[in-house]
Order: C-alpha cells, then structure tokens, then sequence
C-alpha cells in the first residue's frame, strides 16, 4: 500500500482518529525534547547532580517499560479512548510537577509520567497506523514525521521562552501544556471501537512470535538505538554546554537542527520505503549513525560537529519506523508482540542515560557521552545481522 492510499482509503471519522494521533504525537515530541532542552536549567536551579539528572532522564525510560506491560490491558478496563487520553495526558502532568517543586522525589515522579504517557501513547499510535496501513513504513514514517516536528520545535520554544519572551523555562513548560489540554480534547472526540472489539483474534494473547528470527533482529537493533537515541536526546544540551564547546543557545539551535533533519528524513524515508528494502535502509542507516556519531563526540570545531548533526539525525531518522516496519507482519497479526518489542528495547533506553550521568559525575560529561559509541556500533551489528537473514 502506498502512503497516498492510505489516507485516500480512510473515511472521514478515521481521518479524523488518526490525525488527532498525529497530533498526540507531534505533543509527544514537543515534551520528549523539552526535557533535555531544560534539563540544563532544572540542574542549575534546583541544584542537581549530574548523578541525579541522570536518573531523571533513566526515570522517564523508566515509565516507558512501565507503561510497555500495562498499555495493553488498561484498554481492556476503560476503552480504548479514555486510555489514549490518560496516556497523552499523563506527561502533561509530570511537566507540571517539575515546574512546582525541586524535591528529588517528586522530580523523579514527574519525569517517571512523563515516560508513562509517552509510551502508552506511542504503542496506541504505532499499533493503529501500521494496522491501518497493513505494515507500511511510509504511513509510519508520516507518524514519525509528526514526532520530529514537535522535537524540532521544543528548543525554539524554549529559546523563545528564555531570550525573548523573559518567562525562562518554565514559560516554555507553560506553553507545552497548554498544547497538551488541545491534544487531550482531540482524543477525546475520536470514535474507536470498545476494546473488546479488537480482541477477537486467536493470536490475542499468543506468544508464538517469539519464536520469529526477524522479530528477535528487530529487537537488537531497536534496543542498541534506543539507548543512543534517549542518551543523545537527553544530554546532548548539556554536553555542549558543560563541555564549554558553545553557548546554551547554540546548543539549543544544533539541537533543533538535528530534528529538523530527522523530519526531513523521515519524510525521505517515506517515499524511498516504496523503492528500498528495509534491510538497506537499517543498514545504511545504522552505518551513516555510527561514523557521524564518533566524529562529533571526537570533535571539539563547532562547524564540523554542527556538520556532523546534520549526518546523525539524517542517518537515526528511519531507524525506528523502518525497524517496526521490519516487523510489520508480525506486530500485525499478534497484538502481544508490539508491547513486548517496546518493553525489551526500552531496557536499553532505561539504563544508558542513567549510566552516561553516573559516569560524567566521576569523568565528565565528555566520558559520559562516549558511552554511546557502544550501543552505535552494537546497532550496526544488529543491522548487518538483519541484511544477510
């Protein structure tokens, strides 16, 4: 199916569901960067280590696991509807925690919604669009693309909020959720089946797609991605800065360059599916990641490593829609098998910030970050793996 049959062959109360997703997922994207982009300011006025911003940031993967075992059965109990709403507006909530209070405790629960709501919500979106589409990583690709505009948006935002406007930070967190209450009244509009509709299949509550090779692939990769992917989102910021490579606002335009590039890529990425097979992109992709990743953390010229982002988020901007595509067939025909993609790969997710502040307390920021040169390569193994299978 090509991505321009996909919205041609919805009707309108099914464009409607998935644009009010689209939208839930530009959200996602808005906060998900938005915490790294302030993470920097939280640490200064709330007086964080680097230990503890670590765990902040391991907190919200945290929620994502959490969120992986029971986003398949809250359906089951209030529909379909009322979870995806309390998912979209669950970090809404925590980023309204961390504006109120610098209490370690509150802070990590705050930032362990923010990873709840995230999660939920992608599994609802991922799981309708590719069963919409019949698997097709163009359509998956457009859902991601929505991702990728409110990641690049975040740190404008931001900036906005900290340069111009004068209402710092926590104007930026303002302005988020105020997006987040339009999103939440979206979805509370849409018409979905009750859960118990979706439930018919034999594969319901089948586990026989842990005996599929690609299913087992399509983990490696996206569980070494993961952990790049959320060790890069959420220091990245704080590495330039604390590094004394640039100014926090450069930091925070570089950061809204590398997802400016992954939008353009991901849309890239959407026309090329129909012409390219999965296993090239992943490779070439996880390739390109790879290289442009070790030359910016070996780089100390702020136009090579400003180059170097414009390669990276090219490079990581088909990995995860490709990589679900991957196993499209598989996640199509058993329900189990999304939750429990996102559940083994978001380990890596959990741990890798989390290690990165814990290393950085003792070495660096600089040592922190070169963590993730392991879990690059990792993934290209994975990806090699998945070419030749």
């Amino acid at each position: 199916m090509k991505s321009q049959s996909f919205f041609s062959a919805l009707n309108r109360e099914e464009r409607y569901n998935i644009i009010s997703y689209f939208v839930a997922f530009l959200g996602s994207g808005i906060f998900v960067i938005l915490l790294g982009s302030i993470l920097p300011m939280v640490k200064s006025e709330y007086g964080l280590s680097y230990s503890l911003g670590g765990v902040l940031l391991s907190s919200h993967s945290f929620g994502n696991l959490s969120a992986s075992f029971i986003s398949g059965v809250v359906p089951l109990y209030i529909g379909i509807k009322r979870s995806a709403v309390l998912f979209n507006a669950l970090p809404y909530i925590g980023l309204a925690l961390i504006m109120l209070t610098g209490n370690p405790i509150l802070l990590i629960a705050a930032f362990l919604l923010t990873g709840i709501g995230r999660s939920g919500l992608n599994n609802y979106c991922n799981s309708a669009v590719n069963s919409v589409s019949g698997g097709n990583s163009s359509a998956l690709n457009l859902l991601h693309s929505c991702f990728a505009i409110g990641a690049f948006s975040a740190p404008f935002i931001v900036l906005f909020c900290t340069r111009s406007s004068g209402y710092g930070w926590k104007g930026a967190v303002t302005a988020t959720i105020l997006f987040g209450i339009i999103s939440c009244a979206l979805l509370m509009k849409t018409k979905m089946a009750p859960a118990s509709e979706r439930m018919q299949s034999s594969h319901t509550r089948s586990f026989e797609f842990m005996k599929n090779g690609r299913f087992w692939i399509t983990c490696g990769i996206l569980f070494f991605y993961l952990g790049a992917e959320n060790g890069i989102i959420g220091w990245l910021v704080t590495y330039f800065t604390d590094s004394g490579l640039m100014s926090l606002g450069f930091a925070q335009a570089l950061s809204a360059i590398l997802w400016i590039v992954i939008l353009l890529g991901r849309l890239l990425c959407s026309y090329l599916a129909r012409l390219v097979p999965d296993k090239a992109v992943l490779l070439t992709s996880s390739v390109g990641v790879s290289i442009f990743f070790i030359l910016m953390v070996s780089s100390q010229n702020p136009t090579l490593i400003t180059i170097y982002i414009i390669g990276l988020g090219f490079c990581m901007s088909g990995i995860y829609p490709t990589s679900i595509s991957n196993t499209g067939a598989v996640i199509k025909n058993y329900p189990m098998a999304m939750g429990t993609l996102l559940t083994l790969t978001t380990i890596s997710a959990i741990i890798t910030p989390g290690l990165i502040g814990f290393v950085a307390e003792h070495t660096g920021i600089d040592g922190g970050m070169t963590l993730i040169t392991g879990s690059v390569l990792a993934m290209l193994a994975c990806a090699a793996v998945n070419a030749v299978y």
